[in-house]
C-alpha cells in the first residue's frame, strides 16, 4: 500500500514537471529550475490575456511568495485575471495554492490576503483572515497588517477603519508600528490626512515610536490635499518625537511635488538636501525624472539621469522605462535608442507600446537598421510572439 502511494506520488511529480516544462518552455527537454520557471512565467504572462492560460502558467511555475520574481508574477497574474473579471478563477487559484504543503506558512497566507485586496475581493480577504487557523497559522500582527493593506489596495477605506478599530481586540492581536503606518497610508490616500493627528496621538498613548516612514506618509498626504500649512505642524511633531528630517521625508516631498507638476520646486529640495550633506538615492532621482518627463521637460530629465549615473547611483528599471517612453513621445528617438540599448544590456525590456513607438520612430527618421535590430531582440526574447514582430519587419522592406 505504501509502495503504491509512493509510486502514485512519483507519477504525479513526473506529470507536474512535464506539464511545467511544456507550458513554460515547450522547446526544452529537461526540467526547469525554480528560477527558470519564474522567468519563463513572467515572460509569458506579459503577453497573455486568456485567463485560463494565465492560471495554467502560474500553476506550471509553482509560484511561491518567498521570492521577488514570483511575487511580481503573482501580481501580474492577478491584474490580468481582475481585468478579465475572472474572480472565480482568482478564488480557485488562491484555494489551490493554500492547499499546497509548501505554502502553509504565515508569509504565504498573508500574501494571499493581500492578493485578494489587489483583486478587489476584500470580503474574501477577511474570510481568509478569519480562517487562518485552518491553514496551520495563528492570527498575528503580520496577517492583520496584510488585511489592512488589502483594504487599501481595494480602495475600501471604510473597511480598513473598521478592521483597525475592531480586529485587534477580537483576535487578540496587538498593533505594531507597521499597523499604524499602514492605517496612516489609508487615511492619507483617501483624503483624510487630518486623521493623522489622532493616529499619532494613539501611537503616543500606546508607547509606539513613529519613524521616518510614518512622517513620510503623513507629508505625502498633506501634499496630496495641498494642505501646505499642515506641513509646518508635521515638522514640529517630528521634533517632538525626535525623528530627523532625513532622506525618506525629503523623497516623500519630492515625489509629492512632482505629482502636483511642481518638479522645479522639487528639484530645489534636491539641492537643499545635498547642501545639508544628505546623500540622495535612486528613488530621489527617479521621482524627479518621472516628474520632469510628465511635464515634457525632457532635457531636464536627461540631465538628472546623467547626474544620477555620475553620482555612481544605479538607476532602477522604472527610470529607464519612463525616460524611454517619454523620449519617444517627444520624438527624441536617438536618445530613446541609447536608453533602450542600456535596458537590453541589463536584461530589462521596456513596455511593448514603448518598443513599438521606438521602432516606428526610428523608421520615420531613416534608421531602419536600428529598428530591425530592436525587432530582432524582441523576436529572440519573446519567441511566442515572433510572428507579430516578423510582420512589422516585413513591412520595412515595402
Amino acid at each position: 500500500m505504501a509502495l503504491h502511494s509512493k509510486l502514485r506520488s512519483l507519477t504525479f511529480l513526473h506529470h507536474a514537471r512535464c506539464f511545467s516544462t511544456s507550458i513554460l518552455s515547450p522547446d526544452s527537454k529537461t526540467p526547469l529550475t525554480s528560477k527558470e520557471k519564474s522567468r519563463a512565467a513572467l515572460s509569458l504572462l506579459r503577453f497573455e490575456s486568456n485567463p485560463e492560460r494565465v492560471l495554467d502558467i502560474c500553476r506550471a511555475a509553482a509560484l511561491t511568495p518567498d521570492t521577488h520574481l514570483d511575487r511580481v508574477a503573482y501580481s501580474l497574474a492577478i491584474n490580468k485575471l481582475k481585468k478579465s473579471h475572472y474572480y472565480e478563477g482568482i478564488r480557485s487559484f488562491v484555494n489551490d495554492s493554500l492547499a499546497r504543503p509548501d505554502l502553509k506558512s504565515e508569509r504565504s497566507v498573508s500574501h494571499f490576503i493581500v492578493l485578494y485586496g489587489q483583486s478587489g475581493l476584500v470580503k474574501d480577504a477577511i474570510k481568509l483572515f478569519d480562517e487562518i487557523p485552518q491553514h496551520g497559522v495563528e492570527h498575528n500582527v503580520k496577517s492583520l497588517n496584510a488585511l489592512l493593506m488589502s483594504c487599501i489596495m481595494a480602495g475600501e477605506y471604510g473597511e480598513m477603519k473598521r478592521i483597525f478599530s475592531e480586529f485587534p481586540a477580537k483576535y487578540s492581536v496587538e498593533p505594531d508600528l507597521d499597523t499604524f503606518n499602514t492605517v496612516l497610508k489609508g487615511f492619507c490616500e483617501s483624503g483624510s490626512s487630518n486623521s493623522a493627528y489622532s493616529v499619532l496621538a494613539e501611537m503616543e498613548r500606546k508607547g509606539i515610536q513613529p519613524n521616518a516612514t510614518t512622517f513620510s506618509v503623513v507629508v505625502a498626504g498633506f501634499y496630496k490635499e495641498e494642505k501646505l500649512s499642515d506641513l509646518e505642524k508635521v515638522t514640529e511633531v517630528m521634533k517632538k518625537f525626535g525623528v530627523k528630517h532625513g532622506l525618506g521625508v525629503y523623497n516623500a516631498k519630492i515625489q509629492s511635488l512632482c505629482k502636483l507638476k511642481k518638479s522645479d520646486e522639487a528639484k530645489k529640495l534636491l539641492e537643499e538636501l545635498v547642501d545639508k550633506k544628505i546623500k540622495p538615492n535612486c528613488m530621489t532621482y527617479g521621482h524627479l525624472i518621472y516628474g520632469f518627463c510628465k511635464e515634457g521637460k525632457l532635457e531636464e530629465a536627461k540631465a538628472l539621469f546623467k547626474e544620477m549615473v555620475d553620482r555612481k547611483l544605479k538607476p532602477g528599471s522604472e527610470s529607464y522605462f519612463y525616460l524611454a517612453q517619454y523620449l519617444c513621445k517627444g520624438k527624441d528617438f536617438e536618445a530613446a535608442l541609447d536608453i533602450y540599448k542600456e535596458c537590453i544590456a541589463k536584461g530589462w525590456v521596456p513596455r511593448i507600446a514603448t518598443t513599438e513607438s521606438l521602432v516606428n520612430g526610428l523608421i520615420s527618421i531613416g534608421k531602419v537598421e536600428e529598428a530591425k535590430e530592436i525587432i530582432g531582440v524582441m523576436k529572440e526574447k519573446f519567441s511566442r510572439h515572433a510572428d507579430k514582430w516578423t510582420e512589422i519587419e516585413e513591412g520595412l522592406a515595402k
